[in-house]
């Protein structure tokens, strides 16, 4: 497969109606994940990162890989993170501000110098590896071809990492719900 790139200009990019789609998913994916990492309220963080993980899942539907963009919905929304509110809930954390989900400042500068450093790393080598050029649409991958091999050949696989996070569950609600030693059980 080739995939065939054209020179294309800034001005030109702000004239694609998909490019100011991708801004509009963008922006509220990056806020929702700088809130996941900022916010003193484990409920809300996790609350955020249902909107990152959203956005995500809509750039990967906007690309054209449905399956994926799906998946993401369902496992990590729809399972991961209502896992986490679960954990939450049975564990009787606290629900309000905690301060000591924050980092003193000598832990947050080099991790916010690593991550725009990281950033910087990471730019280089995309603007060096296409530039100003543009790939040209392909023709994506079908969801009926992605379920049939992931349910032909990889079945048990999928089966087992599902009983894996059900005794995951069932094993924190235990250890979460033990009564004291005094009382019954």
């Amino acid at each position: 497969m080739t995939i065939l790139l054209q020179s294309v200009s800034f001005s030109d990019w702000f004239r694609e109606v998909a490019n100011w789609a991708f801004i509009l998913i963008a922006l509220p994916t990056l806020f929702g994940a700088w809130r996941t990492v900022t916010s003193n309220n484990i409920v809300r963080a996790v609350l955020y990162l249902v909107v990152a993980l959203g956005g995500t899942a809509a750039m990967f539907l906007m690309l054209g890989a449905a399956f994926v963009g799906w998946t993401v919905v369902l496992v990590y929304i729809g399972a991961v993170v209502i896992l986490f509110l679960i954990g939450i809930m049975i564990t009787r954390a606290p629900l309000g501000a905690d301060t000591q989900l924050s980092h003193s400042t000598d832990v947050k500068v080099p991790a916010a110098l690593l991550s725009v450093v990281l950033f910087g790393v990471m730019a280089t080598a995309l603007i060096d590896a296409f530039g100003a050029r543009m790939i040209e649409p392909f023709e994506p991958t079908s969801t009926s071809e992605m379920a049939n091999i992931l349910f032909g050949r990889f079945v048990v696989p999928f089966e087992v990492v599902s009983f894996v996070l059900l005794a995951a569950l069932v094993g924190g609600i235990a250890i979460a719900r033990k009564d004291d030693e005094g009382g019954e059980q």
